[in-house]
């Protein structure tokens, strides 16, 4: 286990709650008036997630071949019991109601399912049975990292996943059935009314990442707790980090508490 490299406080809420405004909604709010060099360097950031293939879990599995032709819609499965279905969803609030909206949508498409990492390991809510995919998806993406399901897709559908905001990195069009962080901000078409603090703070891309990957978090060094700049924090998961013992079972240890935005 790669032990995390950043934390993020927030008040009144954490960024996977919409209901109320906190400090991410307020960073995005106010990405506009960052400097042109902020803005320049959230889209070098931007290109090097691109380039090194950098995503949430750095899984990889054999791709399967997906037929040519019609457009390929990513239905992106997520914990069931996450914070962030349980205050962030909508009327569909679990993955055979996310999947069976998105066929009913997309009738013509090639539906991708690609459940949740944890989920597909048993280790949360949510879980597909094959049969449930009947009618409903063409291929099941089992044990595909979300870079390579990307390349794969050309619209991405979710609930909150967070992979949706990976999707808007890597430059493709996401539909929202709930309001995860990044909704609502003019990037995504939302199938849930957005709350009014997000109202006419529409976003570029570039100042949504500023917030979310510079503003936002605080990066650290888990080998030695200095910190770290979010360039060089890539850079660490980049090259691949060496962690001594202690860290390793830190990390294990912090594997078995639930975590959120999932």
């Amino acid at each position: 286990l790669t032990p995390p490299l950043s934390l993020v406080l927030d008040a009144p809420t954490l960024y996977f709650d919409p209901r109320q405004e906190g400090k991410l909604d307020r960073l995005i709010g106010n990405s506009s008036q960052l400097p042109d060099g902020e803005m320049r360097r959230a889209g070098r950031l931007i290109d090097r997630i691109r380039a090194k293939g950098l995503t949430k879990y750095n899984i990889s599995g054999a791709v399967p071949d997906i037929p040519g032709g019609a457009r390929h819609v990513l239905v992106v499965g997520q914990v069931e019991d996450d914070a962030s279905v349980t205050f962030g969803a909508g009327d569909v609030r679990t993955n055979l109601d996310l999947l069976r909206r998105a066929r009913q949508d997309n009738p013509d498409a090639t539906i991708l399912w690609k459940p949740h990492p944890d989920v597909e390991a048993g280790l949360r809510t949510g879980t597909l049975a094959s049969a449930d995919l009947k009618g409903l998806a063409d291929i099941a993406l089992l044990n595909i990292g979300a870079a390579e399901a990307l390349e794969l897709a050309d619209e991405v559908w979710t609930i909150t996943s967070t992979l949706g905001f990976e999707a808007l990195v890597r430059g493709r069009s996401v539909t929202c059935l709930g309001m995860p962080f990044y909704a609502g901000r003019g990037l995504t078409r939302d199938l849930v009314a957005r709350p009014e603090h997000r109202a006419g703070h529409d976003v570029t891309l570039a100042q949504l990442v500023h917030a979310c990957l510079i503003g936002y978090p605080r990066y650290f060094d888990p080998r030695t707790g200095a910190p770290l700049s979010p360039e060089n924090a890539l850079a660490l998961l980049t090259d691949g980090i060496e962690t001594p013992p202690v860290n390793r079972w830190a990390a294990w240890l912090q594997s078995l508490i639930p975590t959120f935005g999932r």
